[in-house]
């Protein structure tokens, strides 16, 4: 007790040492707001850290510069590997540190290997674009509070450096660990504001080369058979496979027990790697408060909740990325025609240095293409060919390229007292790249929108100027192809639109105040099933199509509890590991009884060989239908399911989409199918064959390795909220270790007097360092289905029984 005495008192003196105020941070005076230069760090910089359970900091600085700072050492202290590697990723260093073929680092770029990820960043680096960025005045360009965060976050980086010993042996010793600068830090948001666009066309930018020959046909390129457009395209952009995805709800005033909002966050991101969240709170007194998870290298906030705001957001169906075809001038490849007018392509060559044979340095370059547009590609994905031939090629518009306002918007959001204020502050940024934003606040407000920054294709835009392969492309994924060759195919601005070529706000699909508002990453058609969202632009996501399993089966859930009314944030924390497998509730019962009727009690397989599936039956007619580390048979539900839908083509139900039922169709499994039987013997024999019992329980096959101790994990696929993600390998006994889904879940209301009613959770931890207590500690309680109570309020901090205090600074 004498020792928390004394850490209460340390915390409150090193607050008022820092602020030069003895009040505490929520009613100390207002800190003054830079708005300057873009200074190199320096000037005695400095941090107080107050660490709660599970190494959960509340960060405490006199300005931004200083929030940055501890929020860059703190950081550092828990991922300083993971951080440099994106740095060297970044730099253009990978082929260098760790080989030309290895696989690239797929947090901050889509490349295949570390040599097309090198020339891609290269590049970027060579042509100055964020140093541009940096010097486009506000709001087109960042404002000096985010570069002031970006400032101090470097600062604080190098700081740990300087004064700590490396002990994760992901980097311990290697001398690409380097201090960064603040233009560094900007470059990572930059990479970031692009994964949906250059970033995710890396390989198809660093590939692009002219016609070998000057009488190259005009003929495309084809990989292993002519693939379709539409499904290339759906290949290319395939959200339901994506490397992030989400769920998000907010409830209003009135389906809630004290007339509050509302929100529960879940989304769905790596579990290891650069793409991690990182928990933090982060204040300035009087001037800015709160807590939340940031993406690892990012000074702010990315998704959390103030006193009285509470947001989160979900990967959005908006398609962030254009491409024109160019009309090349006759016998040159490099000029290409707009109206008829000739227009140069401008090359730069980008040098790499490799690591070549015996572990020598070698240079390997290059050359990128430019237009008025952007850079030539010579496909997206290895489906959809886009080829340079002598009389035309393609180039990519990405206006997140010209988008360096991300933490503007994150940092609008964190300040926003309501969802008015929120909408309000990602008008006047427009910085979200590739997000949905849902939010609740103390006043019983809800909120959708899909505010986001999308190149400007209207629906008459594309069908006015789209190729015939983008007329196909458009219709099934939003991906315009358009003419390049005419000047009235331009993007054209909104006239309040932030910067040239993308849709201004008033443009963006958005509900406020509905009893619920719900997103998986589905359209916002369905963002409340009562009040559907038509009539935005098709780039923004489609209207009348068949849902997700995993958005029909949340809109059920929500919108049952937002009709039952009196909700509270223990009812948020049961949805959240509820488990229910809505692929389970449709399909069980008719496989189960299906099963039963097969003569004999047995099925062909796919091999031909015949299986006794007869304990399948009983197992199946057992199972819960939920996704809980406990429940016997989903193992085998889910083998079976995933085998019966493998090809995308199988007759799944008997009854069809309806768009007046869509949330209930299609349904009906079709037992009928010859896929059906053989898809459970498959099933069957496959865990035979790995030594898995036919209802083993989930949590026994499905877990993360932590310490040479597997930890088991709720959640999965088949449309469950609590989506998780593990890769088959039935030579290992089945799944191995979970590496994508859950991440950082928050639970939100409030009461009414600036302290917000939270619970959270970190599934894989703060920490990826093995040595860490904090890699796994949050994990051990989401394998229990447990959360953090949050600290956000003073008292509630220093009521910590953990509480740790740390003065950090430059000197």
């Amino acid at each position: 007790m004498h020792r928390r005495h004394h850490l209460r008192a340390l915390a409150v003196a090193g607050l008022a040492l820092l602020t030069g105020a003895s009040a505490l941070p929520a009613a100390a005076s207002p800190a003054s707001s830079p708005d300057g230069a873009y200074r190199a760090s320096g000037g005695g910089l400095s941090a107080v850290i107050r660490y709660t359970e599970y190494g959960i900091p509340h960060i405490v600085g006199k300005d931004y510069a200083g929030l940055g700072f501890g929020e860059g050492w703190a950081q550092a202290a828990d991922n300083v590997c993971e951080l440099a590697n994106g740095f060297v990723t970044l730099r253009g260093e990978r082929s260098l540190a760790f080989g030309p073929d290895a696989p690239a680092d797929p947090a901050l770029s889509s490349a295949s290997n570390n040599l097309s990820s090198d020339l891609f960043f290269r590049g970027l680096t060579e042509t100055r674009t964020v140093e541009k960025l940096l010097d486009t005045p506000a709001p087109a360009g960042p404002g000096g509070q985010a570069k002031e965060l970006m400032r101090g976050w470097a600062a604080g980086y190098n700081a740990w450096l300087r004064q700590n010993r490396v002990t994760d042996p992901a980097c311990r010793g290697k001398d690409w660990v380097r201090p960064v600068t603040a233009l560094d830090v900007a470059r990572r948001v930059h990479a970031v504001a692009m994964l949906g666009g250059e970033g995710l066309a890396a390989d198809g930018i660093t590939g692009a080369r002219p016609p070998a020959g000057k009488d190259a046909a005009a003929r495309p390129r084809t990989g292993p058979g002519t693939p379709d457009p539409a499904a290339a395209a759906h290949a290319f952009l395939n959200r339901e496979n994506a490397a992030m995805g989400s769920n998000a709800v907010a409830f209003a005033g009135p389906a809630t027990a004290d007339g509050r909002g509302l929100l529960l966050g879940n989304p769905h991101y790596p579990w290891s790697g650069g793409r991690r969240f990182w928990q933090s709170q982060l204040t300035i007194p009087g001037e800015l408060n709160v807590s939340g998870a940031s993406l690892l290298g990012l000074p702010i906030t990315s998704i959390g909740h103030n006193g009285t705001m509470a947001w989160s957001h979900t990967v959005s169906t908006g398609t962030t990325m254009a491409v024109y075809e160019l009309k090349l001038a006759p016998s040159d490849p490099y000029t290409y025609l707009v109206d008829g007018k000739p227009e140069r392509m401008t090359g730069r060559t980008v040098t790499v240095t490799v690591r070549g044979k015996e572990g020598k340095p070698e240079k390997v370059s290059r050359t990128q293409w430019r237009t008025r547009f952007g850079p030539v590609v010579d496909g997206l994905g290895e489906d959809l060919p886009l080829p340079w031939t002598s009389t035309s090629a393609f180039v990519l518009v990405d206006p997140n390229a010209a988008n360096l306002r991300f933490m503007d918007a994150s940092l609008g959001l964190s300040k926003a007292r309501s969802v008015r204020e929120a909408r309000g502050a990602l008008a006047r940024a427009q910085g979200l790249p590739w997000v949905n934003t849902v939010a609740a606040d103390a006043g019983g407000h809800s909120l959708y929108t899909q505010a986001q920054v999308l190149p400007r294709v209207t629906d008459e835009l594309a069908r006015r100027c789209s190729t015939p392969v983008g007329q196909k492309t458009f219709a099934a994924e939003g991906l315009a192809i358009l003419d390049g060759s005419r000047g009235n195919c331009a993007l054209g601005t909104d006239t309040d639109a932030a910067q040239p070529g993308i849709f201004g706000p008033s443009a963006m699909p958005s509900l406020v105040d509905a009893p619920y508002a719900e997103n998986s990453n589905d359209s916002p058609w369905l963002t409340n099933a009562d009040r559907p969202l038509t009539g935005y632009p098709r780039i923004f996501g489609d209207v009348a199509t068949p849902r997700s399993l995993r958005t029909r089966g949340a809109i059920e859930d929500v919108s049952a509890m937002a009709r039952r009314g009196g909700l509270t944030v223990d009812d948020l924390q049961k949805q959240q590991f509820r488990n229910r497998v809505p692929a389970g509730d449709l399909a069980a019962a008719d496989a189960a009884k299906a099963c039963a009727a097969l003569p004999g009690g047995t099925a062909v397989d796919g091999k031909g060989r015949t299986v006794d599936v007869s304990q399948a039956c009983r197992v199946l007619a057992r199972w819960d239908r939920t996704l809980t580390t406990g429940s016997r048979g989903a193992l085998l539900f889910d083998r079976f399911w995933r085998a019966f839908t493998a090809d995308g083509k199988t007759g799944v139900w008997r009854v069809p989409f309806d768009p007046a039922a869509p949330v209930t169709t299609p349904n009906t499994l079709n037992t009928a199918s010859p896929a059906f039987a053989r898809s459970l013997a498959d099933a069957v024999a496959e865990l035979r064959a790995a030594g898995i019992a036919l209802d083993a329980p989930w949590g026994e096959h499905q877990f993360v390795t932590r310490g040479g101790r597997r930890i088991p994990v709720p959640g999965g696929g088949l449309g469950v909220w609590n989506m998780i993600v593990a890769p088959w390998d039935a030579s290992r006994g089945g799944y191995t270790d979970v590496v994508h889904g859950s991440s950082y879940i928050q639970a939100v209301g409030f009461d009414g007097k600036g302290c917000p009613v939270a619970r959270t959770l970190l599934t894989y931890g703060q920490s990826q360092n093995p040595a860490s207590p904090h890699s796994s500690d949050q994990t051990e309680l989401f394998s229990a289905g447990r959360m953090v109570r949050g600290r956000f309020c003073e008292q509630d901090i220093l009521a910590s029984p953990e509480l740790r205090v740390v003065r950090v600074s430059e000197h």
